[in-house]
């Protein structure tokens, strides 16, 4: 099989101009990170990804109905504030608030991950999980937590997931570069999203 990194779009490859973050590229490079979790296997944080998927469903449906006006993530969010009528909810908003929240976990799980080479990958995620989503959680959806950290696969058998017979040092040169693209738009987005009062990541 094709390694990972081979088959989705980078987000290293998500450009970002002086507008903001390209919507179309950052959507399809999302699309692929719904695939990693695949190859956690036997539904490992399948919440997490249901919630991926379902937040890039929204974002989505907000950029297709307004493409003129929502070419860049931040240009996207402006729009619909803007236009926003009430009592109407915010739908692409709320969306890309927890979509860039389920990528900052999945992004600081990988980091932990390649940062402390002898550290078991259930503890690389239940760091990230403590730091980014445990605060937003209830004490129901941490149980469940716990259960799907204790079942995260070893760090080899995950690595050769990704790889696919590829060489390991070529992954990690690919996951450096795609972890440095997610961590940049995470922390430009959480920036624009906090500071702008559109929602706390």
């Amino acid at each position: 099989m094709t390694p990972y990194f081979e088959t989705v779009k980078s987000f290293a490859d998500v450009p970002i101009g002086d507008d903001g973050i390209d919507t179309s590229a950052f959507l399809e490079a999302s699309d692929g990170l719904v695939l990693l979790f695949d190859l956690l296997g036997n539904g490992v944080f399948a919440f997490v990804q249901n919630d991926i998927r379902s937040n890039i469903a929204g974002v989505r449906e907000r950029f297709n109905a307004h493409r003129d006006a929502s070419g860049t993530l931040e240009s996207l969010v402006v729009c619909e504030k803007q236009n926003h009528v009430p009592p109407a909810p915010l739908k692409g908003i709320p969306c890309l608030v927890r979509l860039i929240r389920g990528l900052a976990f999945s992004c600081k799980a990988l980091q932990n991950m390649q940062e402390d080479r002898h550290c078991d990958l259930h503890i690389c995620f239940k760091r990230s999980y403590d730091a980014v989503l445990r605060h937003h959680h209830n004490f129901a959806i941490r149980a469940v937590v716990a259960i799907a950290i204790r079942a995260v696969p070893r760090r080899d058998d995950f690595y050769h997931r990704i790889a696919q017979g590829g060489s390991k040092e070529k992954l990690d040169a690919e996951l450096t570069k795609w972890l440095c693209g997610l961590d940049t738009i995470v922390s430009r987005m959480t920036a624009f999203l906090q500071d702008g009062g559109y929602g706390r990541v």
